[in-house]
């Protein structure tokens, strides 16, 4: 009985960790399609990622973790992969928010657990049940419903805008990223294993957006773009890369990414606040059925 209470007990810290993610990512998700035409998307995120990782290994040292970092690096590979992975995520989605509104970007997000669903089950045979298949395809409806403007000509054609079709594949890459988590870990702690992704990620943005880096005039950058790069550097970087660690140590990758459904409606919160006008009231419908398909999703 012990043994199952702990498992349920840590159950509920993924939950609560995946609940957490997704109010924070949809942060970003707001502020990146203010700031999106002011600094190139490589430029800013190499800057946050490098921040990101500078504040994780702060923690490391205050905690005296650094022997424990270095032996993680035994395999280095591992975080090349997941920093990959990551670095295509971030980069089209700010490239994405150029054109498409913060709220049908994060709809095109809310396909990610399906994708994350069959990686999971190629990676780690994580067998998904009729009832999870049935809310993955109902997320999948809300979320196309969004993208498309509940449209249904539009749909019908599938006329899909190019900073939706852009970010998609960095979706991919994110759902794919999820279960890798849980293969390539060997046991290091999930603060150090952030870290070196985190690193690594800053690492491969920077090489490949070097020409951006040097070209960006950085004191001439309007105040709301440094608060984003220290908003993605802190809350959508540091702390959501080590949430998403967390959770997936605890829970399977489709329970983790449908949290991902909530994006949509954290995001209309974020609009709210930020003084943006709302979506039309039939496009919200989508967003309604991305809850459900939470609800289904978290359903024991």
């Amino acid at each position: 009985m012990s043994a199952l209470a702990d498992t349920g007990q840590e159950a509920r810290r993924g939950h609560l960790a995946m609940l957490a993610f997704s109010a924070l990512i949809a942060g970003s998700f707001s502020l990146g399609g203010q700031v999106a035409n002011d600094i190139a998307p490589a430029a800013l995120n190499a800057l946050r990622f490098a921040l990101s990782a500078a504040l994780v290994g702060v923690v490391i040292g205050l905690r005296g973790g650094w022997g424990d970092a270095r032996r993680a690096m035994a395999a280095p590979w591992r975080y090349t992969l997941l920093g990959g992975l990551f670095a295509v995520y971030f980069v089209t989605m700010f490239e994405g928010l150029k054109t498409a509104p913060p709220v049908s970007a994060a709809a095109v997000f809310t396909l990610t657990p399906v994708m994350s669903g069959l990686f999971g089950y190629l990676l780690l045979r994580q067998v998904m049940g009729g009832r999870i298949v049935l809310a993955l395809c109902l997320g999948a409806m809300g979320a196309l419903w969004v993208i498309f403007r509940a449209d249904p000509a539009a749909l019908m054609a599938f006329e899909i805008g190019r900073g939706e079709a852009i970010f998609f594949w960095g979706c991919v890459a994110h759902a794919f990223y999820t279960p890798l988590v849980r293969v390539l870990n060997r046991g290091e702690p999930i603060l150090v294993f952030t870290f070196w992704t985190l690193l690594t990620t800053a690492v491969i943005i920077g090489a490949y957006g070097w020409t951006d880096i040097r070209a960006t005039d950085w004191g001439a950058l309007r105040p709301l773009v440094w608060v984003a790069i220290l908003y993605t550097a802190v809350a959508a970087s540091s702390m959501t890369v080590f949430l998403v660690q967390f959770a997936t140590m605890r829970l399977p990758s489709s329970k983790v990414m449908a949290y991902t459904y909530l994006t949509p409606s954290w995001v209309l919160i974020w609009e709210l606040a930020l003084g943006q006008a709302l979506p039309p009231v039939l496009v919200l419908g989508g967003v309604g059925l991305t809850i459900a398909a939470l609800v289904l999703l978290l359903k024991d």
